[in-house]
């Protein structure tokens, strides 16, 4: 019995904590976008785009060359 002297207003003093973290949150913006982060990962940022290379920059080949021989 004497347990309950000190559960019980640890138990209210936890939930009105909670109730308050909850009111917070919701206030600052955490439960805005609940579908945004779920599909960031599925799309690339765009940070590995491929880069343009200019086909004239490219150095050629000696014409006098053989060509190169793929197997088969």
């Amino acid at each position: 019995m004497t347990s309950l002297y000190l559960l019980i207003p640890v138990s209210l003093i936890f939930c009105a904590l909670a109730i308050w973290f909850f009111f917070w949150a919701v206030n600052s913006g955490q439960y805005d976008d609940l579908e945004g982060e779920g599909e960031r990962i599925l799309f690339d940022d765009g940070a590995d785009d491929p880069v343009e290379v200019d086909v004239e920059a490219r150095p050629r080949q000696p014409e006098d060359s053989p060509p190169s021989k793929s197997p088969e």
